[in-house]
């Protein structure tokens, strides 16, 4: 029934104006629509992130965004970094860090938050 239906991930942020800051300055999302003051929709590949209010912001503690950047993590999360994003660290079974990437399982990951808390990843393949 939805398996040929593209999905569209939906965070939750406390203040459209800061996560815009981070979405658009950081991560260089171009916005695609916005609803009002309540919602933002970027163009992300062919897919599209909705970041809309709400006063439960930052509440999910696993994942909620996962970019699938290939062979360049490593390059991402240092351009990342330049900009003054913050990587996250876990010790994860079968997982060894090698600055800010976790390597492991066939695959180079790094995790980080946005200003709400967030998780988010790049991941390789």
């Amino acid at each position: 029934m939805l398996g040929d239906t593209e999905a569209i991930a939906t965070l939750a942020v406390k203040d459209l104006k800061r996560a815009a800051a981070f979405y658009e300055g950081m991560l260089g999302l171009k916005v695609k629509a916005r609803q009002g003051e309540e919602v933002v929709s970027y163009a992300t590949g062919s897919t599209v992130l909705n970041v809309y209010r709400s006063e439960f912001a930052g509440t999910n503690r696993a994942t909620a965004v996962c970019w699938a950047v290939g062979g360049r993590v490593d390059e991402i999360a240092r351009a990342l970094k330049a900009k003054g994003v913050a990587f996250e660290r876990y010790d994860l079974p079968g997982l060894e860090l090698e600055g800010d990437v976790h390597v492991g399982h066939g695959m180079r990951v790094a995790w980080f938050k946005d200003p709400d808390g967030n998780i988010l990843n790049i991941v390789s393949g």
